[in-house]
């Protein structure tokens, strides 16, 4: 079976993953203040970055953090998965969704329109690893007066020009506000699970930190209401190792995406290009108006798995509906939740594997193209 999603782990991760065992300290130490480090300047670009226990935890906090709360609105996506607007619900605020553009990402021509006196930040999603327009949405936010909080949980080393360890730090994803990202299994950079909050601002980092362990200012002297969101050293050893492989890692994705754009045929429509740099392939989802299910089935059968991110809007979600949410209002993204499928694109793959790839789903769009001229 090819898998849809499949973690690169080598002897670099093992070995680091046996040195922190051998040396006793197996949270809260040195290895996890050195990713902190490593990912604020090679990965966000940014001044600070906090190490959380996974992405939905940087979410909570990064929220927390900024102040809203009960009476609170946060204009975000209705495209993406549960917890980014879950943890807006969280701190007692209220998600605002706004419809995306065809590209899957949040519509920058829309949110205006959404704003009131109770809005307090705008949560755009990254999706897939594409960036969303931040030159517009900050704008927005800027003449608002509104926090940003990026999503960037599938957004690692994206950028908006120049290459991931090269200048215009504020340029990549994680940088245009407080960047929240994720590190389960399956993300670009992973250590099981886990998270990093990423901001320029250094008394919100001070605070992040806080939240993260339990409001403690010092040890045993809690100043506020925090949580355990710590990250082990164990899992930041293996995040360490990931993010050292990055570049190579995102490059292979780079290259396995751009094979399948150019060989993909029929009635699939390939993502839209985007610049090579500010596009990381966390997932390559094509766009199927008809027989989507139909597909996805035709690939398992011949040994290829492939995944729907998402197949419902998160209005039409069993816990926003019973909140009065009606996905009627996003006609885009409800759309958009009918046609995606992602295809592999990990760094694993093969020349063979995306030629399997390649074959399987050009026959079947080749067998819908015969089936309906005999029906016509």
């Amino acid at each position: 079976m090819i898998r849809l999603a499949q973690p690169d782990i080598g002897a670099a991760e093992r070995e680091a993953v046996l040195a922190v065992l051998a040396s006793g300290q197996l949270a809260g130490g040195p290895v996890t203040r050195k990713l902190e480090e490593t990912f604020a300047r090679e990965v966000a670009g940014t001044r600070e970055a906090v190490a959380v226990a996974s992405g939905t935890a940087a979410l909570h906090l990064a929220l927390l953090a900024h102040g809203v709360g009960p009476g609170d609105e946060v204009i975000t996506t209705p495209f993406t998965f549960q917890a980014t607007a879950n943890m807006v619900l969280a701190v007692g605020a209220r998600p605002v969704f706004v419809d995306v553009g065809e590209d899957g990402n949040i519509d920058p021509a829309l949110v205006e329109a959404a704003i009131t006196p109770r809005t307090k930040a705008l949560l755009p999603v990254h999706l897939y690893g594409r960036l969303c327009d931040m030159a517009a949405l900050s704008a927005v936010a800027e003449s608002h007066g509104l926090v940003i909080i990026e999503d960037a949980a599938q957004a690692h080393g994206a950028s908006l020009g120049g290459p991931l360890t090269g200048s215009g730090r504020s340029r990549r994803a994680g940088s245009f506000g407080t960047g929240c990202f994720s590190l389960y299994a399956t993300k670009n950079v992973t250590a099981g699970e886990g998270g990093l909050i990423s901001t320029d601002d250094a008394e919100l980092a001070e605070r992040l930190r806080r939240l993260r362990s339990h409001g403690e200012a010092e040890r045993y002297e809690s100043v506020e209401l925090g949580y355990n969101y710590r990250l082990t050293d164990v899992a930041a050893a293996i995040a360490l190792a990931q993010l050292a492989r990055l570049p190579e890692l995102t490059e292979r994705r780079r290259h396995n995406a751009e094979y399948l754009s150019a060989q993909l045929r029929g009635v699939i429509l390939p993502p839209a290009p985007a610049e090579r740099e500010g596009h990381v392939w966390h997932l390559y989802t094509v766009r199927v108006a008809e027989g989507r299910d139909e597909l996805r089935a035709w690939l398992r059968e011949r040994g290829i798995e492939a995944g729907v991110y998402y197949p419902k809007t998160l209005p039409a979600q069993p816990l926003y509906r019973k909140l009065g949410y009606d996905e009627a209002a996003f006609p885009v993204a409800r759309r958009l939740a009918r046609e995606v499928l992602s295809l592999p694109v990990h760094p694993l793959l093969g020349e063979a594997d995306l030629d399997r790839i390649v074959e399987a789903v050009n026959a079947w769009a080749e067998s819908r193209r015969l089936s309906g001229a005999k029906r016509r």
